[in-house]
């Protein structure tokens, strides 16, 4: 009796959880119509645990623009009757507009059924349906070699925001800078609520031509309500999006022929100086200082030419290394340039400091225009030194014979110490030629404000603030927009580091990202970003090559 209600629980068992096999493969969209440029979400479930290689999704290259995908996988017990599920959510975004076919997935002799989706031309639907899109403008439809254009972007968010990356716009032939923080604000749109991201770059130009703006990019994760089939209650569900701003092109003009002087263009152009409102004496040999401050708006510090003073042969002049920044003033940019010279006369007299000016070109009036700054005069007290007379003579040799057993003293004392520095110097050169033999390369310095903040994104071990640290990072130490497939590139250890942050990032399931995140070494991560170098500058044949300091 025993043995036989053993061979029945057995049997229960048995039928009860039977043997996991393959029966059912469905695909689905989340959107069906969409306009062109947006993204949609193919999900794909079978009734099995599956390998996650197991989805081919090669197929899609020809018509869509395959983004990233995410793997989920789950299991349910109900009255005894287990059944497994794996889940794959495909981002797509389709190439052109018209009636486009996702074709039917296989695995292990299940198929889906085919999905056919309707694509719009942009423009034919009504903008607030839409919940996530972008808005690229540029401040001037044409500029010259060299003038400065402000590329602003927007992003407009109608879901929630869990995570994303908003990348700079693609272009060859120009420098690209971002300019100051991101703005967050709220605008209404057709009657609806959006929440808007705001990036201003500034663009200048190497060469003339036509120049291709690949619009800015937006890729991350948004919260959405969703009710899967059997659950009675909605809830929140991480969905991936993206979208890219529209590109633009732009006439680089070049530099006119009639102009004449360094190449500078700008808005407005403006020489200042500190100079003293009334005239004043100055002596022999009294250091005269000359400050010199030439401002440029909407244009680049690298942009603004030396600025050389011209003075009488009696004048000396003594130049400090030139000052230059950018600075942010009533929504312009405005470059700086300021140079301090010292101005030493060695005889006296009245001298004229001549006029300083400076050309430039406006681009608004198409003509070439000049920063000036008037003539000065100087009055130097003092006069040369006269000839010593013949009676005076006897009396000169007489000093020279008495004080003459003072100088070779002097002299001696002066060798002694220069002797003595010489000595400590060649000790000094060769202790340094040691270190430097011992440490043949020295790991460049991490910036202060954008590796303290990986490190503290390592400490605190969030994958979404390596990221984007990791990118901000290197924009700066390389001075060139740097993607995390390019940061990758310099390092093995980095490229895997990169794989398993985003994975941990952007997964799903947390139960999938905390493992990862776990396994990421990151004291090794900030140790490798510690000791990155910048690139070495590859030399431009650009048209501001020789223009530019």
């Amino acid at each position: 009796m025993v043995i036989r209600s053993i061979f029945v629980l057995a049997l229960l068992a048995l039928t009860a959880f039977p043997a996991s096999a393959l029966t059912q493969l469905q695909a689905s969209v989340d959107s069906n119509p969409l306009m062109e440029g947006e993204t949609l979400v193919l999900t794909v479930i079978a009734d099995d645990d599956l390998n996650s290689g197991k989805l081919d999704t090669s197929a899609l290259l020809k018509d869509f623009i395959v983004g990233r995908t995410s793997i989920s996988r789950s299991k349910k017990i109900m009255n005894f009757d287990a059944s497994n599920e794996t889940r794959w959510q495909v981002l797509l975004s389709p190439k052109s507009a018209g009636n486009i076919e996702i074709p039917a997935f296989t695995i292990d002799g299940v198929s889906s059924n085919p999905i056919t989706l309707s694509v719009l031309k942009a423009g034919s639907q009504p903008q607030q349906m839409q919940n996530i899109f972008m808005r690229a403008s540029l401040s001037n439809d044409e500029a010259y070699v060299g003038q400065m254009l402000t590329y602003k972007v927007k992003l407009y968010l109608a879901l929630e925001l869990q995570r994303g990356v908003l990348n700079a716009p693609d272009l060859s032939g120009a420098q690209i800078k971002q300019l100051g923080e991101d703005s967050d604000s709220t605008e209404i749109v057709n009657g609806r609520r959006y929440r808007v991201i705001e990036r201003n770059y500034s663009i200048i130009a190497d060469q003339a031509g036509e120049l291709n703006i690949v619009g800015a990019s937006f890729a991350g994760d948004v919260l959405v309500q969703s009710r899967r089939s059997g659950a009675m209650f909605s809830f929140n569900e991480s969905k991936p999006t993206q979208t890219k701003a529209p590109d633009i092109k732009v006439h680089i003009k070049p530099i006119p022929a009639d102009y004449h002087g360094e190449w500078l263009v700008s808005d407005l152009v403006v020489l200042k100086e500190d100079w003293p409102d009334t005239a004043v004496e100055y002596n022999i040999g009294d250091p005269i200082t000359r400050t010199i401050t030439l401002l440029a708006s909407n244009t680049d510090e690298t942009s603004l030419p030396e600025i050389n003073l011209a003075t009488p042969a009696a004048l000396k002049t003594y130049p400090e290394k030139a000052q230059r920044n950018t600075f942010l003033r009533d929504n312009q940019m405005v470059a700086q340039l300021t140079q301090t010279t010292a101005i030493v006369a060695t005889s006296g007299g009245t001298y004229t400091l001549p006029e300083v000016k400076v050309p430039w070109w406006n681009p608004h009036l198409n003509k070439q225009q000049f920063a000036t700054l008037p003539a000065r005069t100087i009055t130097i007290k003092g006069a040369v030194a006269a000839e010593p007379s013949q009676q005076a003579m006897p009396q000169q040799a007489a000093v020279t014979t008495t004080t003459a057993g003072f100088w070779p003293w002097l002299s001696l004392i002066f060798a002694i110490l220069w002797l003595v520095t010489l000595m400590l110097w060649l000790n000094a050169r060769k202790q340094n030629s040691r270190v430097t033999a011992a440490k043949p390369f020295a790991a460049a310095p991490a910036s202060s404000s954008t590796f303290a903040e990986l490190k503290a994104a390592c400490d605190a071990k969030q994958p979404t603030r390596v990221l984007n640290s990791l990118t901000r990072h290197y924009t700066e130490l390389y001075q060139q927009p740097m993607s995390l497939n390019q940061i990758g590139l310099t390092d093995e250890f980095m490229q895997n580091c990169i794989a398993m942050l985003q994975k941990s990032a952007y997964s799903q399931s947390k139960t999938d990202a905390q493992p990862q995140a776990d396994t990421i070494d990151y004291n090794k991560l900030v140790n490798i970003v510690k000791a990155a170098r910048p690139m070495q500058s590859r030399h431009s044949h650009s048209a501001l090559s020789q223009l530019n300091p």
